[in-house]
Order: structure tokens, then sequence, then C-alpha cells
């Protein structure tokens, strides 16, 4: 009888011990990119699929594209605030209206090539995710871009003048300064509107990477290609603090270790991906990794490439000054202290 006890007691715990390990995991709610961004969301999802796994962690993660959850890209920062989302994927330049801060990462026409946006995002990153933990209760666990922001446009263009009167997709207020001093009016759409906004005539151009723009289809609603770029298109990957905090000091160096993979894959992606993109657009013979189309190819000239970085200085460092100070007077010197420095500019 006493045995039988030991041995029914014995299997009461580990039924318990079984409950109480099963109830250790940990839910991670994370919204991740547009499902359009095919090459991306694969990426991403396959990450958080194995993130347990690789980094020792009890996760119970449930991963969809935001437009699949009904996430808007503008409200990220607030809904990651609120707790509604422990991990999002966001687009910085349409968060960031939210706080203009954020935007300082990647300014329209001051990192125009990867190797100098890597430099810029390199020396923003710490002020960054200083001032995401104060403002939105979040933390940075990634900054990565799409690839060159180039043009797609669904009317005959050859230089920036052809802009002139021409409804442009944007999607940052820096974006949208740009396109104003060229003569373009901007539109603000999510990357999920812009097909159709194309297709219908809404916009005429839409603005976003050579490989975002195929895999979205969007040679089948424009006909020429201008592979000018004007930034990157800076994503992060950020987490709920609360959430963040809920993790040991050693289950948090296991997780930012595998977000550190991530973004560098994200990277390479963005670099690897770029040419064989603009070749499938234009229907190469080169293209070989994405779907092939008949675009226009553009050629880009001299005097454009002068007269963004031109626009930068002259419009978008100013107009953005005077946002981002009237709401942290020290905006513009960290900036001039971080992606200035790595840049070779100055905000007066």
């Amino acid at each position: 009888m006493m045995n039988r006890m030991i041995l029914c007691a014995g299997a009461v715990a580990a039924v318990a011990l079984g409950i109480a390990e099963a109830g250790a995991q940990t839910p991670l709610r994370v919204a991740g990119n547009f499902s359009q961004n095919n090459k991306q969301v694969d990426v991403e999802r396959a990450f958080f699929e194995s993130l347990g796994t690789e980094a020792g962690v009890d996760l119970a993660v449930n991963y969809n594209p935001m437009d699949v959850v009904g996430v808007k890209a503008p409200d990220a920062l607030r809904m990651l605030r609120g707790g509604s989302f422990d991990v999002m994927s966001v687009q910085i330049g349409m968060a960031s209206r939210d706080d203009p801060f954020f935007e300082g990462v990647d300014l329209i026409g001051v990192s125009t090539d990867m190797d100098a946006l890597r430099k810029a995002v390199d020396a923003y990153r710490e002020a960054f995710d200083e001032r995401l933990e104060e403002k939105f209760n979040a933390k940075v666990m990634t900054l990565w871009p799409f690839g060159p922001q180039v043009f797609y446009c669904n009317s005959p263009i050859e230089t920036l003048d052809d802009l002139k009167g021409l409804k442009v997709r944007s999607f940052t207020p820096s974006m949208s300064a740009m396109l104003e001093h060229f003569g373009a009016t901007p539109v603000t759409l999510q990357f999920s509107e812009v097909y159709p906004a194309l297709q219908r005539g809404v916009v005429s151009c839409g603005v976003t990477s050579p490989t975002s723009g195929n895999t979205g289809n969007w040679p089948e609603v424009t006909s020429h290609f201008l592979p000018l770029s004007v930034s990157g298109s800076v994503q992060g990957h950020f987490i709920n603090l609360d959430t963040w905090n809920g993790f040991t000091p050693e289950q948090q160096t296991a997780l930012q270790t595998e977000f550190k993979a991530l973004e560098d894959q994200l990277w390479d992606l963005a670099v690897s991906s770029n040419e064989d993109a603009v070749a499938c657009n234009t229907g190469a013979e080169s293209c070989a990794n994405h779907k092939k189309f008949d675009m226009t190819l553009v050629e880009i000239q001299p005097d454009d490439q002068a007269r963004v970085k031109e626009a930068a200085e002259t419009v978008v460092l100013p107009i953005w000054r005077d946002t981002c100070n009237a709401v942290d007077p020290e905006c513009s010197a960290t900036w001039n202290e971080t992606v200035g420095k790595a840049a070779g500019l100055t905000i007066e």
C-alpha cells in the first residue's frame, strides 16, 4: 500500500510538473512585415518559428504579417507601447510620424547606398534605442533596410524633372519634402495600398526597393523604372519592454544573438537581391531569382544624383531639424554627433 501511495504521489507530482512546464512557455505575439514582401516575410517566418529552439528559450510564437492581422504601419509604435503585440516589424519612416527623431536614421537623400546607410544606422542605433525605450516602452532588436529606394512610374520619365506635376507615392515625411521640392505631389501610402493606387491612376509613380516592387508585382501596373536611389527604407524589429524584462539576463543575451543573425541576414538580402531584381524588372537575360517583367530601364543622370544630395542638404535637413527640435531641442545636435558625423554632414 505504501509503495502504491508513493507511486501515485510521484505520478501526481510528475503531472503537476508537466503542467507547470507547459505553462512556463512565454507567449510571443509577432506582427511581421507586409505579406507582399514575401522574401522578407519568408525570412521572418522561418526565424520566429525556430527562435525558441535556437535561443534555448521556451517560446510560444504566434507570427502573422501585419496586413493579415489588420495592422497599419503608422500605428506600430503606439501598438507596441500599448502591448498589442510583443514584437513588431516596424516601417520606421511611417511610424516616425509619432516622433520625428526616429526618421533621423534614414533621412531622404542622406545615405543613398547600402555602405553609407549601414554606417549611419550603426552610428544612430544607441540614441535610437534610448529614445524608443523612453517614449514607447520598446527595445531595438534589429535595424535593417529593404534596399535602395527607387522609382516605378506608369508614364514615361527620363529625369527628376519629369516628376513635376505627378502624384508620387511617399512613405516618410522627408520623402514628401523632397518630392515637393521636385514639383511632385506626394501621396502617403503604405506598401499594401500602392499596387491598386498605381493600377487606378491614384498615383503615377511609387518609390520602393527593386526587390519589394518586384515581389509586389508593381511592374504589372508601371512601365518605366528609374533606379535612382534616395534612401534605404530602414525597418526594425522592436520588442515591448515589459515582455523583454520578463526574460532572464541569460535568455536576453541568447535572444539578442539570434536577432543579430536575423539583422545580418536581412542586410545581406537587401544588398544581394537588388541587382537581380533590377534585371528582372527590366527583362534582362541575367534575371534569375525574381519574376521577369519588361519595364523600360531609365538611365540615371549624374545631375539627378547631385540634385538628390543638394535637396537633402537644403530642404530635407532644415525641415527635419525644425520639426524634430520642436519636440526635442537636442534632436539635431544628437543627429550631428551620430548620423551627421558618419555621413559628413552637419545640420546648422
